[in-house]
């Protein structure tokens, strides 16, 4: 299967995904690499990693959030993409997108959802006080951080825990969780339906 990652920043998580690919742990094709940001760092991870599309697409040039997603639908058309992963895509897909892919399209998010929803979910549970959070990969649908579970891993705050330390093992959790998430989808063993109307 051909899959591609959209990322808007550093791309740890994407190394981890290349990483994995290198194992075998990932079976699959990452032939697709795309930002909205120019200066996002996941681009140059997927160049040295010979990604064979690697591309900025700048939102500023579309009219509307459809317009955008559409202009990723057709590269990733293009490239037989059969599935995507987000990797710190800091953008809300729209239905447009997420009906073309549909039950096709994860997410990782920086807690135990529904817990923490939201762009600063480690800020928000280190805050909060709570002894337990963790990462969530997740089927993306139409609500923001929600969509059936594929798999959550626990990360414990200690009492003696910065907020740097906190994120530190959550990204570390991420990198754990992610690929092995993506080979559990990839291997048909989970499988997300959409509800009776």
């Amino acid at each position: 299967m051909n899959f591609a990652v959209l990322a808007s920043g550093n791309g740890t998580n994407l190394q981890a995904i290349i990483k994995a690919l290198k194992s075998k742990q990932i079976k699959a094709s990452l032939k697709v690499v795309l930002s909205d940001k120019a200066e996002a760092f996941a681009l140059e991870r997927a160049r040295k990693a010979a990604v064979p599309v690697v591309m900025h697409v700048d939102p500023k040039g579309f009219a509307t959030r459809e317009a955008f997603d559409q202009a990723l639908l057709d590269i990733l058309k293009k490239e037989e993409i059969d599935f995507v992963v987000l990797a710190g895509f800091m953008r809300i897909l729209s239905p447009l997108f997420i009906e073309a892919y549909r039950h096709k399209i994860l997410n990782i998010h920086p807690s135990l959802l529904p817990a923490f929803k939201g762009g600063h979910a480690i800020k928000d549970a280190y805050n909060f006080g709570v002894k337990v959070t963790g990462v969530t990969v997740h089927f993306v649908d139409e609500q923001v951080d929600h969509g059936p579970i594929i798999a959550q891993t626990p990360v414990e705050i200690g009492a003696n825990d910065t907020f740097d330390m906190l994120v530190e093992k959550v990204h570390a959790a991420e990198h754990q969780l992610y690929p092995y998430a993506i080979s559990l989808f990839l291997r048909g063993r989970i499988k997300a339906q959409r509800a009776a109307d």
